[in-house]
């Protein structure tokens, strides 16, 4: 007979299997998920890739020597670059499991970190700067993608020519057009359509490897070195084409939070990884017996049969991979205006399950004129990939020195463990860079024109904000004194409730002060609320109110909410009124200030960053719309102020 412990120990064993098959099981199911989401733009890349480094401007003869180095530049980037680099080691940084360049930044920002003031400006305007590039890519992303998918097109018969570029604008619009509805119902059509595609592209690859299986020489490292030692120069400017096999990997980061680091890293080392290898070593094995198919050597490993069909699939799999940057750059705006880097713009919630399907009109028309714009000046995809690499590069490096901080101050590594990954990554971010650093001419300035842009209106707002806030702070009245002198005043105090939403926590509200000014009245209830948002990228419901009575019917309110998080003002109350400040929805009246800025003031900021910031402050989105306030009750009380 057995015993009772025996008995314990067996349930508890039976218990933790059950618990590792539910874990393996959910892992599995996310990694499934995350090919349709996480490896759209990566996996897209065998479609110009190779294309770019053996056809057009900068392109190298695709002679045996050439095929094998290029192939062997690949094989070591997706390795060092994608396996190590990002899968291995940055899906490790995470800000309470969110990715991102600005969950790095956060990361690094927190106030009990030893780092100086000027290296925390540093690090804000790096991650700036890498947002812009980012924004750069979401738009190059989908044109090079969808152009490149038509142009099969051509391959098929060139009769097609004189419609590829209107039917890839035709597309692009139809795929703007279509994000109002959001990705929640089609987002489950992702994953089948791209597994069909990275097995698509693999079988095709090894089909052409079986007929030349030398190709896999090129794994040997030393085909590289002679692939410089032979091109020199020019080699440097190939290696800015090989880059675009590495595309992607900052979306990788980035959909951490979705899918988590197992499931990411179970579903590129098991699939993802060997069918784009496959791929890219099928198109070198094609150049190797035919050189003369560099003009479209992806097209050009698919039988003759089979190449409808797979223009149809690429097409698909290129608007899932624009899909996840546009998605991409929604949530990057959604976390710039909760982080003060950019005003309030509307955004909508498309779904009532996933925070973060968010559309965002603004941002989605922009980047819609912005694709169509780049289509029809660059005109094909060769040329395109001029443009591409400036973007992708510049974000990594910016990545890579981000990480290596973690390490060091969030981490704790010491130097001597750290050294040893700052020379593989910067050796590889830097040769990518200065190979592309030839190609600024040719469209690179593009991506770098856009980030500068991106990054100049985000100072001047984050700039503008911060100067806007020490003048309100330093005008304020004391809330005390306020508090104090009330019942000397005899103000009429009416039934209801009214909540002041205020910038910061501290004193008076402005928007109380003009209200008592002109009306001489007061609710019973007066709630002054603020809301703030954490370094941290979600804020759990218990945690998010901080309710203080302040006697005579005043009561301060803290909302707080992280940075990929939208704060509703409706919701604040409901959850105020768990802690026991009880209001009444249709008794209730906010009351928000809107400041007429003048650039005629004694701040810090120069004239024209003045009047930008100015400009912007005018073209924020509606306060009322952004937080979710019922319109009706809703009474603005305007001020001018000078900066």
């Amino acid at each position: 007979m057995s015993s009772p412990s025996s008995e314990n120990d067996a349930d508890i064993e039976s218990h933790e299997k059950h618990r590792h098959e539910w874990l393996n099981k959910k892992v599995f199911l996310l990694a499934i998920g995350s090919i349709g989401i996480v490896f759209g733009d990566i996996g897209t890349s065998p479609l110009y890739a190779i294309k770019a480094c053996f056809y057009g401007k900068h392109s190298i003869n695709p002679d045996t020597t050439n095929i094998l180095g290029v192939l062997s530049l690949i094989f070591w980037s997706m390795v060092i670059v994608v396996s190590i680099k990002y899968v291995s080691c940055i899906l490790t940084a995470d800000n309470k499991g969110e990715g991102g360049i600005f969950a790095l930044v956060s990361l690094l920002n927190k106030p009990d970190k030893s780092l100086s003031r000027f290296l925390r400006y540093i690090l804000l305007l790096a991650g700036i700067v890498g947002a812009g590039l980012l924004y750069g890519d979401g738009v190059i992303t989908p044109a090079i993608s969808v152009l490149s998918a038509i142009e099969g097109l051509e391959v098929a018969t060139k009769a097609a020519t004189p419609f590829v570029l209107p039917l890839t604008c035709i597309i692009l619009i139809l795929l703007f057009s279509l994000q109002r509805r959001g990705t929640a119902r089609i987002g489950n059509l992702f994953a089948p359509i791209m597994m069909l595609w990275f097995l698509s592209i693999g079988i095709f690859g090894i089909l052409q490897i079986i007929h030349e299986p030398s190709v896999f020489y090129a794994i040997n490292p030393l085909y590289a070195f002679d692939f410089f030692a032979n091109n020199r120069l020019h080699g440097m400017v190939v290696l800015g084409s090989v880059v675009l096999c590495i595309t992607g990997c900052e979306a990788l980061y980035a959909d951490l939070g979705h899918f988590g680091r197992g499931a990411i890293r179970l579903s590129w080392f098991s699939f993802v990884f060997p069918a784009l290898l496959c791929n890219y070593f099928g198109q070198g094995a094609l150049l190797l017996g035919q050189p003369e198919m560099n003009v479209n050597p992806f097209y050009n490993i698919v039988p003759a049969a089979m190449l409808y069909p797979m223009i149809g699939l690429s097409t698909a799999a290129t608007v899932i991979a624009s899909q996840a940057l546009i998605s991409g750059a929604f949530s990057l705006t959604q976390q710039a205006v909760q982080l003060g880097f950019y005003p309030r713009v509307r955004i909508i919630h498309t779904s009532s399950e996933m925070q973060g399907q968010i559309y965002i009109p603004s941002v989605n028309y922009a980047l819609m004129v912005a694709c169509i714009v780049m289509v029809i000046g660059f005109k094909e995809s060769g040329a395109l990939a001029g443009a591409y690499g400036i973007a992708v590069t510049g974000t990594m490096i910016i990545t890579t020195v981000l990480y290596l901080l973690v390490l060091v101050h969030i981490r704790n590594w010491p130097f001597w463990k750290v050294i040893p990954l700052l020379a593989i990554f910067l050796a590889f971010d830097i040769a990518y860079i200065i190979g592309n650093t030839f190609k600024i001419a040719d469209g690179g300035w593009v991506p770098i024109f856009i980030a500068a842009i991106i990054a100049t209106a985000m100072t001047t707002w984050k700039k503008g904000r911060t100067e806007l806030y020490k003048n309100l702070i330093g005008s304020r009245f004391p809330l005390e004194s306020f508090l104090a002198e009330l019942p000397k005043s005899h103000i009429l105090r009416v039934p209801g409730t009214a909540v002041f939403m205020t910038l910061s926590p501290v004193g008076t509200p402005p928007t109380l002060l003009h209200h008592v000014k002109h009306n001489h009245v007061l609710h019973e209830k007066v709630v002054l609320l603020s809301i703030i948002t954490t370094d941290t990228p979600t804020v759990p419901a218990g945690e998010r109110i901080k309710l203080t009575d302040l006697g005579q019917g005043f009561y301060r309110v803290e909302a707080f909410f992280g940075f990929m998080q939208k704060p509703n003002v409706p919701q604040i109350m409901k959850i105020v009124a768990q802690h026991g400040l009880v209001t009444d929805p249709m008794a209730t009246t906010f009351y928000l200030g809107r400041e007429t800025l003048l650039t005629s003031g004694k701040s810090k900021m120069m004239r024209w960053r003045k009047a930008f910031f100015a400009f912007m402050s005018r073209n924020a989105g509606n306060p009322t719309f952004y937080f979710g306030i019922p319109a009706n009750r809703v009474v603005e009380l305007g001020s001018q102020i000078e900066l």
